[in-house]
């Protein structure tokens, strides 16, 4: 027996069957004659029987609509009620799928079943949000260059805020992915990012392509083109202004180069104590401060915001004062000061690193500020490269 099967089959029993409610996803095969076959539907829906578990809702994943007489075939073999059959028909826009269910009456019946009071309802909301996905005004063009290209999936926190923030903006945004390591060598990085309208690094773990997210996080200041660092991807950006515009050569994270003489990005000391080295991870949610007439303050509006962290080094505070005299802005700190939340290039239109993960936070209907401000300043470089005499 699958374990996760069993485990569910426990939780009905431990909360009780009237506070639980099963809900089977089944593919409906459609033959090129345009007919049903409800069998492996009625085989999956019996094995689950066969291990203690009775679907109450069962979900159709079809090409084509249900008829009525297939709904019923499927409620009398399946001893599942027809109110309770609903048709998942595939969709070019995923975020267009709540609405399909809110319309065949899932809600009511999933609010009913379990006998919770019902929300307002978000349809016009969650609709006007769509519309916006199928019908951007806009196209945003980023470059992620990142440890993990070859599979997106390790970003797809980061695609999703992207998209969210592309909502805010009414844009559709366009990635393009580009491994870090192939940026070292690289003779013609004009090239790399002549599709580009703005550059995001994000997080990750370890040596591997650091100096070619360094590449890009230079390229994106010199350019001028808008650029979001996310916790590696901040740490980047500041290692890369300490080498060309503080001068201190050489300089680095210690997690890549111990012996960097001018360690940027460090372990804290009480961390070095820790003979664990699991243990010194930063996680969960913290609170930071936001420093006014800042590009972060701009985005949040508030003076202080709580975000998610998961990571390790820090910006080392024995550098600070000589990054800000270079022209480093820390516009986010922690409340006592001791640790740097956000970093900003003072003289660049929009090119801000976060130390924390703001990817975690951003959803559909609320985008994130820091990837909603992003979107815009990549927009905002789009039409003056585009249109230069408007400037």
């Amino acid at each position: 027996m699958p374990p996760f099967v069993e485990a569910i089959r426990q939780m009905a029993v431990e909360v009780g069957r009237e506070n639980t409610m099963f809900l089977h996803v089944s593919l409906i095969y459609t033959l090129p004659n345009g007919e049903s076959k409800s069998k492996p539907t009625q085989h999956s829906i019996r094995k689950l029987q066969e291990l203690g578990v009775q679907p109450d809702l069962l979900l159709c994943r079809s090409s084509e609509s249900l008829d009525e007489a297939f709904r019923q075939k499927i409620a009398l073999l399946c001893g599942i009620s027809e109110n309770y059959i609903f048709e998942g028909l595939d969709t070019k826009c995923v975020d267009e799928i709540p609405l399909n269910f809110e319309r065949q009456g899932m809600g009511h019946l999933v609010l009913k079943r379990l006998g919770l009071e019902a929300r307002p309802p978000m349809d016009a909301e969650w609709g006007a949000m769509v519309e916006k996905l199928k019908n951007p005004k806009q196209k945003a063009r980023i470059a992620i260059v990142g440890k993990y290209t070859t599979g997106s999936d390790a970003y797809i926190s980061v695609q999703e805020a992207l998209k969210h923030g592309g909502i805010a903006n009414e844009a559709a945004v366009e990635i393009e992915w580009i491994e870090a390591e192939s940026l070292t060598e690289h003779p013609d990085l004009e090239s790399v990012f002549q599709n580009a309208d703005g550059i995001l690094v994000p997080g990750g773990f370890g040596y591997r392509g650091i100096e070619g997210m360094l590449v890009a996080a230079r390229y994106a200041r010199e350019n001028k083109i808008p650029y979001l660092g996310l916790c590696l991807g901040m740490q980047c950006l500041v290692i890369e202004f300490a080498r060309h515009v503080a001068k201190l050569k050489n300089a680095n994270s210690t997690e890549v180069d111990e012996e960097t003489p001018y360690p940027i990005i460090d372990l804290m000391h009480d961390q070095r104590a820790v003979a664990d080295f699991g243990a010194t991870m930063r996680l969960g949610h913290y609170p930071c401060v936001l420093k006014e007439n800042t590009k972060s303050y701009i985005a949040y509006q508030q003076p202080i915001i709580v975000e998610r962290h998961r990571h390790r080094y820090e910006l080392n505070n024995q550098h600070r004062s000589q990054l800000e005299s270079a022209g480093l802005c820390f516009s986010g700190l922690s409340p006592d000061e001791s640790l740097v939340e956000i970093a900003e290039v003072t003289e660049h239109p929009w090119m801000v690193g976060s130390q924390f993960h703001p990817e975690f936070q951003s959803k559909p209907l609320a985008p994130h500020p820091l990837f909603r401000d992003f979107i815009a300043a990549v927009l905002s470089h789009q039409c003056k490269v585009n249109h230069p005499e408007e400037e």
